[in-house]
């Protein structure tokens, strides 16, 4: 659809649009320079009015004095300058103003301006202030009615009562439309706010899984070249050859390592989809005998047992689970068990649950303070609705029970 000069129509209603917003946010930041050219106006007007005799036409009684139709005149009009920040103020000043010109019968025109003060508290007000400055505005129709009839009383009462209904019906439309608007902007500021929150708890999780990662990585890997590297410094003085499979023992441990941590901060790395990072899967139950190998290797002896029926399946988070609590186990026996220390792992399957056991002839004790290896251990198996004990025997050594349930799915 187009204009008669051809151009289209939505671009003169974008026109529009933005010249309502632009004298909107105007009126929001200078409301009394609005206020006094809307006041300015109806009091030209007013006076214009009285000025050019133009209130004789429609008057009741054209031989009000001239001084108090000027009088009349500016207290119909002078008052709209504070029509918004007193309202019901100024509506009973001009009533009283209007009834004094009902009285008189000068019948001024300028008593309409009532009717914006009846919008204003239409817009702003309660419904029952509303109600009130409705009624007030009627007290001078009646009374020009009563002391100057014309014809029935309908004809002159009806008319202002339907005005008077407009303006206060458009107020309420308007006022419905802002409260449906202001609603809309406080919820796409509530989404705004819960979006970010989103955004942060989901970061924050993000930090905690690569710290657990990290840690495990590096924790574990550490010690056993720590181990690898004491058992060759001991060795190096009797036994060259077992101080040199230390050594590659080392190198082999630090390259996987070293390769595990590339692969984490791979995915951390912003990458098009033409360089993705080539990802590896992660550490799963079949992995575990590698990893008992290794830590073999560093000096503790281990010894692996499984008992009841493996499940056909089960979830690779479960898997890595399992996995991570054994690793940090592991690794915390040779940081703290001391040099002749054993440790035991089960892995007991039931229909629908798996625990993992791990246990060490250590010197036990209490955790160190401020250590992440026990809260990674829990966070993994909470992760799953699992749960973790840990504490030392009474025997001596230390115990770390893991039990994780086996969806059901899994278990047919």
């Amino acid at each position: 659809m187009t204009s008669e000069a051809g151009e289209p129509q939505p671009r003169i209603s974008q026109f529009l649009h933005r010249a309502t917003r632009r004298v909107r946010a105007f009126d929001r930041r200078r409301p009394l320079v609005w206020d006094l050219l809307l006041a300015g106006f109806c009091v030209l007007a007013a006076v214009i009015d009285y000025a050019g005799d133009g209130w004789q036409n429609i008057a009741a009684n054209t031989h009000v004095p001239g001084p108090l139709v000027l009088l009349l005149s500016l207290a119909l009009s002078v008052p709209l300058l504070w029509r918004r920040t007193h309202p019901m103020a100024v509506l009973t000043f001009l009533v009283v103003a209007g009834t004094v010109n009902s009285a008189t019968g000068a019948v001024l025109q300028a008593a309409m301006l009532q009717l914006l003060v009846v919008f204003n508290i239409a817009l702003r007000a309660r419904m029952r202030t509303l109600l009130l400055a409705c009624a007030l505005t009627m007290i001078p129709v009646v009374v020009v009615v009563v002391r100057f009839p014309r014809g029935s009383w309908d004809a002159q009462v009806v008319p202002h009562f339907w005005a008077l209904a407009l303006v206060a019906a458009f107020g309420i439309a308007l006022r419905s439309r802002q409260d449906y608007t202001n609603s809309l902007v406080e919820r796409a500021r509530r989404l705004e706010v819960e979006r970010d929150q989103q955004a942060r708890l989901a970061a924050a999780a993000e930090r905690a899984r690569i710290a657990r990662e990290m840690h495990d990585i590096i924790g574990h890997n550490l010690s056993v070249i720590t181990g690898l590297a004491d058992g060759g410094s001991y060795a190096a003085a009797r036994s060259p050859e077992r101080a040199g499979q230390a050594l590659t023992a080392i190198a082999t441990t630090s390259r996987q390592a070293l390769t595990e941590l590339r692969r984490l901060l791979d995915v951390l790395r912003e990458e098009t989809p033409s360089t993705e990072p080539e990802l590896a899967p992660q550490p799963a139950l079949t992995d575990i005998d590698a990893l008992i190998d290794g830590v073999r290797t560093a000096g503790l002896p281990v010894r692996l047992s499984h008992s009841g029926s493996t499940p056909t399946t089960l979830p690779p988070g479960t898997q890595l689970a399992l996995y991570r609590v054994l690793q940090e186990a592991l690794t915390n026996t040779l940081k703290h068990a001391g040099p002749k220390a054993t440790a035991t792992a089960d892995i007991s399957y039931a229909p629908d649950a798996v625990t993992l056991t791990v246990t060490d002839t250590g010197r036990g004790g209490t955790p160190a303070t401020g250590g992440r290896g026990l809260a990674g251990m829990r966070e993994r198996t909470s992760l799953y609705s699992g749960t973790l004990e840990a504490g030392p025997q009474p025997t001596g050594g230390w115990r770390v029970t893991a039990h994780l349930p086996v969806p059901k799915e899994t278990t047919t």
